[in-house]
């Protein structure tokens, strides 16, 4: 049956429901054939058995009266939810869902899994969280598969698998299915991906792994549809990367689609919970779901809304270059006039003599278009120094300048030059306005460096922090904060100034 229209979520008449029940289910015994009537029908359409025989469980309802086992009845949006997941099991493709905190998506998941479970044969539906306890704990209603087993022994019995034993079928962080050979699994932290095979993989607040890139290494050779559920921790991890991606589809669970809120609850949630809590679990807000990070989302958002004819580009060109050290890592340039800062340029695999060509084409392109060179700035750090060896024996020998930004300061503000370069970097995006290059990756990174002090001065995290946290290094963010090292002077007085002209073929970078 559909949902009651006369059925009210913030006033719910569950004896109503309850009755409703007891009807349909006295009739499905006492009509024969009727129950394997409505199994083959509940095969094909999952939201109808849940609104039909679900039940979940809410302890918050013993506070207003109501009982804590309740009729699982979908609102519209849970109920497109479940077709919209089924529907990315059955295309073979994975999915995302970004979602408002308490919007019931663990039993959603849940009574999907057992409904797979139940009606079609030998699937495996997969769970994984960061933690075990989240996954599987004996007696704790918090852990995905208590509400599972919950779930399957409250359905009548006519849709419990013939010779379905709890203690025996239901093991710890596994349920099997004695019936039709179903499995639903269960995996925590770094052993996610690492067991069977599955049909579908659902990952529970997947934004909160610790190494979540090799864990999605890992599911890639086991599953066809692995969905990532979680609500938002910042832009600089890789749910945050998959959410705007456009590669995968993605399903908002947003509080206002949750019948059950309205604007008075959501004004209490603001005035009882702190500002970073309700951006990130409430208003789906990835700029502003962390409050340790240096430069925040809407800084860089806004300057990536700016195209060049929007600001002034006074001055010469600023080239911070930031050398890859290894794997995955990027080599990347960046070139800075004023407030204006064109698309960067990558390389991976390049050594340092191949950097250093690099560096000296841009340059070249540059110069052919009428600007000119203020400074080249690399870091000293690792491997920038073999393309600055090579850049010092070159046409830009003398507008070189190595630095090492773990360079200790003595001006009380900052502990070493890396956190002055970021703080500099920082007052510069607030001067509104500035153009930066529409780049998804350089916004992830910028806006996700977290900072500290240190004997009461700014301390930015390490790039090997930041690797550890995000599984990348912020090549693209330092490319970029590393222009702010250049001298106020020009390093070598050009011969002949052509202002505020864009080299060749350089402005694709703004296109929307």
């Amino acid at each position: 049956m559909p949902l009651p229209d006369w059925f009210d979520f913030r006033h719910p008449d569950y004896n109503r429901v309850y009755k409703l029940r007891s009807e349909r289910l006295e009739l499905m015994r006492n009509t024969p054939g009727m129950a394997n009537g409505l199994k083959d029908y509940y095969a094909e359409n999952p939201s109808d058995f849940i609104n039909d025989w679900g039940m979940t469980f809410d302890p918050r309802n013993a506070e207003i009266g109501l009982p804590n086992t309740i009729p699982f009845l979908l609102f519209p949006k849970q109920a497109q939810f479940i077709d919209w997941l089924i529907a990315r099991w059955k295309s073979r493709e994975d999915g995302l869902v970004e979602k408002s905190r308490d919007m019931g998506l663990s039993w959603l998941c849940v009574a999907a899994a057992a409904w797979m479970w139940l009606f079609k044969p030998g699937t495996v539906v997969g769970f994984g969280s960061r933690k075990e306890e989240y996954v599987d704990k004996l007696g704790d209603p918090k852990s995905l598969f208590w509400k599972c087993r919950q779930f399957i022994n409250l359905l009548p019995e006519e849709f419990r698998p013939v010779g379905y034993d709890e203690k025996k079928h239901a093991p710890h962080m596994r349920i099997i299915n004695p019936e039709t050979g179903s499995t639903i699994i269960g995996e925590a932290g770094d052993n996610i991906g690492r067991g069977n095979r599955t049909s579908i993989y659902l990952k529970d607040e997947s934004a909160f792994y610790d190494r979540p890139e090799t864990i999605d290494a890992a599911l890639s050779q086991t599953s066809n549809c692995k969905i990532d559920i979680s609500t938002p921790n910042g832009n600089g991890n890789p749910f945050y990367k998959k959410r705007h991606s456009g590669k995968i589809p993605v399903f908002t669970f947003h509080w206002r689609d949750d019948p059950r809120k309205d604007d008075a609850w959501y004004q209490k949630q603001i005035n009882s919970l702190d500002p970073i809590i309700v951006a990130q679990e409430i208003d789906i807000d990835y700029n502003s779901s962390r409050g340790d990070v240096w430069i925040t989302g809407d800084l860089v958002t806004a300057a990536q809304g700016n195209g060049p004819a929007d600001v002034e580009a006074v001055g010469g060109w600023v080239v911070g270059v930031d050398a890859a050290h290894m794997g995955d890592d990027e080599s990347v340039i960046h070139k800075r006039k004023g407030r204006l800062n064109l698309p960067q340029v990558f390389r991976r695999g390049a050594d340092g003599q191949q950097l250093a060509g690099a560096v000296e084409e841009e340059c070249r392109q540059i110069e052919d278009s009428g600007g000119w060179i203020h400074s080249i700035i690399i870091e000293l750090d690792g491997p920038g120094v073999s393309a600055y060896d090579f850049l010092k024996k070159g046409k830009y020998a003398a507008l070189v300048l190595g630095v090492h930004t773990g360079t200790r300061l003595k001006d009380d503000r900052n502990y070493n030059l890396k956190a002055r370069l970021w703080r500099t970097a920082r007052d510069y995006l607030k001067d509104y306005p500035v153009c930066l290059p529409n780049d998804s990756e350089l916004k992830s990174q910028l806006s996700s460096y977290r900072y500290g002090y240190r004997d009461g001065m700014l301390l930015m995290q390490s790039k090997k922090e930041y690797k550890s946290e995000t599984g990348k290094s912020p090549d693209r963010a330092d490319a970029f904060v590393l222009t702010f090292a250049a001298p106020e002077k020009p390093m070598k007085k050009p011969e002949e100034y052509k202002p505020n002209i864009l080299p060749k073929g350089m402005n694709g970078g703004w296109m929307r």
